[in-house]
Protein backbone atom coordinates (compact mmCIF):
# COMPACT_ATOMS: atom_id res chain seq x y z
CA UNK A 1 0.00 0.00 0.00
CA UNK A 2 2.72 1.96 0.58
CA UNK A 3 4.19 1.58 -2.78
CA UNK A 4 0.84 2.86 -4.20
CA UNK A 5 0.59 6.08 -2.19
CA UNK A 6 4.41 7.11 -2.43
CA UNK A 7 3.56 6.71 -6.56
CA UNK A 8 0.96 8.83 -6.25
CA UNK A 9 3.07 11.89 -4.26
CA UNK A 10 5.80 11.56 -7.31
CA UNK A 11 2.77 11.48 -10.21
CA UNK A 12 1.41 13.85 -8.68
CA UNK A 13 3.38 16.14 -7.07
CA UNK A 14 7.08 15.52 -8.00
CA UNK A 15 6.42 15.11 -11.67
CA UNK A 16 4.51 18.31 -12.35
CA UNK A 17 7.69 19.96 -10.11
CA UNK A 18 9.96 18.46 -12.69
CA UNK A 19 8.33 19.72 -14.96
CA UNK A 20 8.15 23.07 -14.25
CA UNK A 21 11.75 22.70 -13.86
CA UNK A 22 12.16 21.27 -17.49
CA UNK A 23 10.42 24.62 -18.81
CA UNK A 24 13.57 26.24 -17.59
CA UNK A 25 16.64 23.72 -18.47
CA UNK A 26 14.84 22.48 -21.63
CA UNK A 27 17.70 19.93 -22.55
CA UNK A 28 16.38 17.73 -19.18
CA UNK A 29 13.21 17.27 -20.52
CA UNK A 30 13.67 14.26 -21.70
CA UNK A 31 15.70 12.27 -18.93
CA UNK A 32 13.11 14.09 -16.31
CA UNK A 33 10.68 12.13 -17.90
CA UNK A 34 12.71 9.18 -17.99
CA UNK A 35 13.85 9.38 -14.03
CA UNK A 36 9.91 9.70 -13.42
CA UNK A 37 9.56 6.80 -15.54
CA UNK A 38 11.60 4.59 -13.90
CA UNK A 39 10.61 5.51 -10.18
CA UNK A 40 7.16 4.88 -11.56
CA UNK A 41 8.18 1.50 -12.74
CA UNK A 42 10.08 0.46 -9.58
CA UNK A 43 6.84 1.39 -7.52
CA UNK A 44 4.61 -0.27 -9.57
CA UNK A 45 6.46 -3.72 -9.30
CA UNK A 46 6.97 -3.41 -5.47
CA UNK A 47 3.29 -3.51 -5.43
CA UNK A 48 3.33 -7.24 -5.86
CA UNK A 49 0.21 -6.92 -8.49
CA UNK A 50 0.06 -10.65 -10.07
CA UNK A 51 -2.94 -10.81 -12.83
CA UNK A 52 -3.67 -11.68 -16.50
CA UNK A 53 -5.60 -8.58 -16.59
CA UNK A 54 -2.98 -6.79 -18.31
CA UNK A 55 -3.77 -4.35 -21.17
CA UNK A 56 -0.85 -4.26 -23.06
CA UNK A 57 -1.04 -0.56 -25.08
CA UNK A 58 1.22 0.59 -27.82
CA UNK A 59 1.64 3.80 -29.90
CA UNK A 60 0.40 3.69 -33.57
CA UNK A 61 3.89 5.33 -34.53
CA UNK A 62 5.32 1.58 -33.79
CA UNK A 63 3.56 0.38 -37.34
CA UNK A 64 5.89 0.58 -40.50
CA UNK A 65 4.99 4.14 -42.08
CA UNK A 66 4.52 2.14 -45.10
CA UNK A 67 1.98 -0.41 -44.08
CA UNK A 68 -1.29 -0.86 -46.05
CA UNK A 69 -3.47 -2.00 -43.01
CA UNK A 70 -4.35 0.20 -40.32
CA UNK A 71 -4.31 -1.18 -36.91
CA UNK A 72 -5.60 1.60 -34.73
CA UNK A 73 -9.24 -0.06 -34.49
CA UNK A 74 -8.44 -3.64 -34.82
CA UNK A 75 -4.86 -5.26 -34.39
CA UNK A 76 -6.12 -7.82 -35.72
CA UNK A 77 -6.18 -6.45 -38.98
CA UNK A 78 -2.18 -6.98 -38.65
CA UNK A 79 -1.46 -9.43 -41.87
CA UNK A 80 1.97 -10.48 -39.61
CA UNK A 81 4.64 -9.59 -42.36
CA UNK A 82 7.01 -9.16 -39.84
CA UNK A 83 8.36 -5.58 -41.24
CA UNK A 84 7.27 -4.35 -37.79
CA UNK A 85 7.03 -5.56 -34.10
CA UNK A 86 3.04 -5.48 -34.31
CA UNK A 87 3.32 -9.43 -35.27
CA UNK A 88 5.74 -10.14 -32.14
CA UNK A 89 3.53 -8.49 -30.08
CA UNK A 90 0.40 -10.14 -30.80
CA UNK A 91 2.42 -13.49 -30.38
CA UNK A 92 3.07 -11.94 -26.79
CA UNK A 93 -0.52 -10.96 -26.11
CA UNK A 94 -1.79 -14.62 -27.46
CA UNK A 95 0.75 -16.63 -25.30
CA UNK A 96 -0.01 -14.91 -22.33
CA UNK A 97 -3.98 -13.94 -22.36
CA UNK A 98 -3.70 -10.40 -22.52
CA UNK A 99 -5.48 -7.28 -24.27
CA UNK A 100 -3.44 -6.13 -26.95
CA UNK A 101 -4.49 -2.37 -28.51
CA UNK A 102 -3.17 0.02 -30.50
CA UNK A 103 -3.27 3.83 -29.03
CA UNK A 104 -3.13 6.88 -31.62
CA UNK A 105 -3.29 9.35 -28.36
CA UNK A 106 -3.51 9.82 -24.95
CA UNK A 107 -7.36 10.65 -25.18
CA UNK A 108 -8.02 7.20 -26.85
CA UNK A 109 -5.79 5.55 -24.36
CA UNK A 110 -7.66 6.44 -21.35
CA UNK A 111 -11.05 5.37 -23.41
CA UNK A 112 -9.55 1.65 -24.44
CA UNK A 113 -8.48 1.36 -21.05
CA UNK A 114 -11.57 2.85 -19.51
CA UNK A 115 -13.36 0.08 -21.52
CA UNK A 116 -10.67 -2.80 -20.78
CA UNK A 117 -10.87 -2.09 -17.27
CA UNK A 118 -7.24 -4.37 -16.67
CA UNK A 119 -5.48 -4.73 -13.76
CA UNK A 120 -2.54 -3.03 -14.58
CA UNK A 121 -1.53 -1.50 -17.65
CA UNK A 122 1.80 -2.50 -19.58
CA UNK A 123 2.34 0.85 -21.82
CA UNK A 124 5.09 1.50 -24.31
CA UNK A 125 5.44 5.13 -26.18
CA UNK A 126 7.76 7.77 -25.98
CA UNK A 127 9.27 9.57 -22.18
CA UNK A 128 7.01 12.34 -23.18
CA UNK A 129 3.61 10.42 -23.39
CA UNK A 130 4.56 7.92 -20.86
CA UNK A 131 5.21 10.28 -18.19
CA UNK A 132 2.12 12.26 -18.67
CA UNK A 133 0.07 9.03 -19.23
CA UNK A 134 0.99 7.48 -16.01
CA UNK A 135 0.13 10.15 -14.34
CA UNK A 136 -2.82 10.00 -15.80
CA UNK A 137 -3.78 7.02 -15.11
CA UNK A 138 -3.04 6.74 -11.36
CA UNK A 139 -4.31 5.04 -9.48
CA UNK A 140 -4.55 2.23 -11.89
CA UNK A 141 -0.95 0.27 -11.82
CA UNK A 142 0.90 1.44 -14.89
CA UNK A 143 4.39 -0.15 -16.03
CA UNK A 144 6.28 2.39 -18.83
CA UNK A 145 8.35 0.49 -21.53
CA UNK A 146 10.25 3.98 -23.50
CA UNK A 147 10.27 3.15 -27.32
CA UNK A 148 12.89 4.09 -29.32
CA UNK A 149 13.00 6.64 -31.99
CA UNK A 150 15.68 5.52 -34.83
CA UNK A 151 14.07 7.76 -37.60
CA UNK A 152 12.94 10.31 -34.61
CA UNK A 153 9.44 11.19 -33.03
CA UNK A 154 6.17 9.13 -33.67
CA UNK A 155 7.65 7.72 -37.20
CA UNK A 156 8.93 3.96 -37.41
CA UNK A 157 8.95 3.74 -33.45
CA UNK A 158 10.70 0.28 -32.07
CA UNK A 159 10.01 -1.37 -28.94
CA UNK A 160 12.46 -4.39 -27.37
CA UNK A 161 10.52 -7.03 -27.41
CA UNK A 162 12.71 -8.87 -24.50
CA UNK A 163 11.72 -5.79 -22.17
CA UNK A 164 8.29 -5.94 -22.87
CA UNK A 165 8.47 -10.01 -22.00
CA UNK A 166 10.37 -9.66 -19.05
CA UNK A 167 7.59 -6.66 -18.06
CA UNK A 168 4.78 -9.74 -18.91
CA UNK A 169 6.97 -11.79 -16.59
CA UNK A 170 7.20 -9.62 -13.64
CA UNK A 171 3.15 -9.40 -12.90
CA UNK A 172 1.83 -12.67 -14.70
CA UNK A 173 0.45 -15.50 -12.52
Amino acid sequence: MWAKMIRGLILKIYYPFLMLLAAVFKKKRESFQAHIIRLNNNLVVKQGIQTKRILLLLPHCIQVDTCKIRITHDINNCKRCGKCEIKDLIGISEAFSLNLYVASGGSIARKIASEVKPELILAVACERDLSSGLADSYPMPAYGIPNQRPFGPCFNTRVDIELVRQAISLFCE
